[in-house]
């Protein structure tokens, strides 16, 4: 019987998120930026409702001539196999933004099956100011069934990309796997024959900030950005450093300016909100959080630092709430626990937060901070030598803070 009621009860959960959903954008229509209707648009593709993607986009061409419209509407008509609408949508990009639609041609022929066509709209692409990166062409799904065909074999045998493009772009591969010293190596080689260009500076600021100089690299960004004050690449680059260097509030700012910019990046809104909470910005952090969730309302990130949020400002059953409803979503992740046991914790309801810590542990025997914090509830709750034994575990882990709590509870 159990089991049969949760069945409904997980069915009457997906209606009910579906219809969130909905009604989220419908009221979202009223009031849009350009930005907007894409990342609702993108979102309802990610949830797998591309019609009503085609939908929202087919309104906001109503109201605007914007080819990245048009783009967004052929990627979701491209989800749809509805191939010949979307081949329109990208002409009629084409028209307005000359290039702008080459890729997602490439990309559509491609899933046709068709190499020549693709690749003739590949190298338009290619010769274009929207030129994709190799890593991103390569690792397409959708030309994965030419990659064994010669013409395409053919076509990388030309060189497409610049030595400075393929310099930076084996700087940001070394600098993202950690290897800072073959990156450096690489960068020492392009300062010999372009000194500071653009292209070396910003490649500095990369090794900067994998080396954990951040200050340096938001130095190296800011004379960029003030050259090129639009530049997508550099203003992300720069709100990832300011992050780092512990300047959430320039952080907020830039994400702000990106946005202002135009740039539809729903994850964006997740940063900017993480930001305002290190702040204290708890009303801002709201707003960006809930923008969010109106469009992934199952975000365990999301509904995660919403809970963090509530909690900061002090609205501890609003947070216990956001908690519940991940682990209802996510009833396997120890993260989720530890979320709402740590709220627990905050209130001192140390038997909830016991119980939640233990769950967690269940799922992740080696968090260290949670044996910490279960042994702490512990002793809050009189069990002193469960505590002790918490309180150890975490210490065998490597927590160092857990040695003075064995030091003043558990040696007699």
């Amino acid at each position: 019987m159990r089991r049969q009621n949760d069945f409904v009860e997980q069915i009457v959960m997906k209606q009910i998120t579906s219809l969130a959903i909905i009604m989220a954008f419908t009221g979202l229509l009223a009031a849009q930026q350009p930005a907007d209707y894409l990342m609702q648009a993108r979102a309802l593709c990610d949830n797998g409702k591309p019609d009503q993607a085609v939908r929202v986009l087919t309104d906001a061409i109503a109201a605007s001539g914007d080819s990245r419209f048009y783009l967004e509407r052929a990627e979701a008509r491209i989800s749809q196999r509805a191939y010949s609408d979307a081949i329109g949508d990208l002409n009629e990009a084409n028209r307005i933004t000359p290039s702008s639609g080459e890729f997602s041609l490439s990309r559509i022929y491609a899933l046709k099956g068709d190499a020549a066509t693709s690749l003739y709209h590949l190298e338009l692409s290619m010769t274009s100011s929207y030129k994709r990166t190799e890593k991103e062409i390569m690792l397409d799904p959708a030309f994965s069934i030419l990659q064994n065909r010669p013409e395409w074999r053919q076509f990388w045998k030309k060189e497409w990309y610049s030595e400075t493009e393929k310099s930076v772009s084996e700087i940001e591969y070394y600098a993202s796997a950690g290897k800072v010293n073959e990156a450096k190596s690489v960068l020492a080689e392009l300062r010999k024959n372009f000194q500071n260009s653009d292209d070396v500076v910003y490649a500095e600021a990369v090794i900067n900030i994998s080396s954990g100089k951040f200050d340096e690299a938001v130095g190296s960004l800011s004379g960029l950005i003030t050259a090129s004050p639009s530049n997508e690449k550099y203003l992300r680059m720069m709100a990832k450093a300011q992050t780092q260097a512990g300047n959430p509030a320039g952080a907020s700012t830039t994400y702000t300016q990106l946005f202002n910019d135009g740039v539809a990046d729903a994850g964006m809104l997740l940063l900017r909100a993480d930001c305002y909470r290190k702040t204290g910005e708890t009303d801002k952090a709201l707003k960006d959080i809930n923008k969010y969730l109106e469009m992934y309302p199952e975000n365990k990130a999301a509904l995660s630092l919403a809970g963090r949020v509530e909690s900061v400002s002090g609205d501890n059953l609003k947070a216990l709430d956001y908690f519940s409803r991940n682990l209802k979503l996510h009833p396997n992740d120890p993260e989720c626990y530890i979320d709402r046991a740590n709220s627990y914790f905050i209130s001192k309801s140390w038997d909830w937060a016991i119980n939640d810590y233990s769950m967690s542990l269940d799922l992740s025997p080696s968090n260290s901070d949670a044996w910490l914090n279960k042994g702490i509830a512990l002793l809050g709750s009189g069990r002193v030598e469960d505590a002790c034994h918490d309180f150890r575990k975490a210490l065998s882990l490597g927590n160092k803070r857990a040695s003075e709590y064995v030091s003043n509870n558990c040696i007699k």
